[in-house]
């Protein structure tokens, strides 16, 4: 916002309140209300507004409290923000950036707590990004606002309080690229956003168990980045993608599909994946972390992953 006055922020409680999760704390006094605006509680409406600022040749960066309210903007953003570059024959360019909170883990119940990434990842003409470290939240979003086209960044609700001292440019990769984690030679775990922090822990896990766990942070969801996932299976063979979503038509399903479809020859296994239970996020506290990815399921399904049973005489 200091760099470029046609930068933005719109949406609910980001201005006096400083954000649903402090995320906007102490900009509405240091920029003013013409520039941190508190929107009514409309997501149709006020991301309507940021597609037609961004026509308009601002940069505008809409916060919608939670993914589950941005289904009530699904027509600006897939109808309009995500279909006016084609429509027009490349005249309009969209450069809008979209935030919203994701994910599990705070008891916010089944109305503020589920995953719907792969829902945007579906659709073409948006760019779908998850940072997962503080480099990624920080960096992420200059790339993001310099993309003549939409971008979603889907923040998960219990990497905010993260912190790190001065995180560097470099620290961040180009947005479109996969980051390998951690290198192994056994079995890639692939994830990304608020799963990452519980893939490493896991892959530490392992490796105290002898396996060597690859881990790979997707970052962005559309477009995939297949040719870092690609490499790290056919050298280590085995392949579990981690996502929070739900399973059925999961974005992991579409991972192992790929995986399926260009590594096969070197699988020495099925590709798994490890998702969210399929029902409501509850609300209790053990329900709640019953029904998610867990460190100790994902060491679990590596390691019956890569068990290679002895041939029967």
């Amino acid at each position: 916002m200091l760099a470029d006055e046609r930068v933005f922020l719109m949406g609910e409680d980001v201005g006096n309140y400083g954000g649903c999760y402090a995320v906007s704390k102490g900009l509405s006094a240091k920029f003013g209300a013409q520039r941190i605006i508190d929107a009514p509680l409309s997501e149709s409406g006020f991301v309507g507004a940021g597609v037609g600022a961004a026509i308009g040749g601002m940069r505008p960066i809409v916060e919608v409290m939670t993914v589950n309210f941005s289904l009530l903007a699904l027509d600006q953003i897939v109808n309009n923000a995500a279909t006016l570059r084609h429509m027009s024959g490349g005249q309009f360019s969209i450069p809008l950036v979209i935030r919203m909170a994701t994910g599990a883990g705070k008891q916010l119940a089944a109305q503020h707590s589920h995953s719907l990434e792969n829902w945007y990842a579906h659709v073409p003409g948006i760019t779908v990004l998850t940072p997962a470290t503080v480099a990624d939240a920080r960096y992420m979003l200059a790339m993001a606002l310099a993309d003549p086209d939409p971008v979603i960044l889907f923040e998960h609700v219990m990497l905010y309080n993260n912190s790190e001292a001065q995180p560097q440019p470099e620290d961040c990769p180009d947005m479109h690229h996969a980051a390998l984690r951690t290198s192994g030679t056994d079995i890639s775990l692939i994830t990304y956003g608020g799963s990452l922090g519980k893939t490493l822990q896991a892959a530490s896990i392992l490796a105290l168990q002898g396996i060597s766990a690859e881990v790979i942070d997707l970052r962005c969801l559309r477009p995939l980045d297949t040719a870092t996932i690609f490499a790290s299976v056919n050298k280590t063979r085995h392949a579990l993608v981690i996502d929070e979503g739900w399973r059925t038509g999961s974005l992991a399903g579409e991972i192992c599909a790929l995986i399926a479809e260009h590594c096969f020859w070197s699988l020495d296994a099925p590709p798994q994946r490890l998702c969210s239970i399929e029902v409501p996020i509850p609300y209790p506290k053990h329900l709640e972390q019953a029904v998610m990815p867990s460190v100790e399921k994902i060491v679990a399904m590596a390691t019956a992953s890569i068990v290679k049973l002895e041939n029967p005489k």
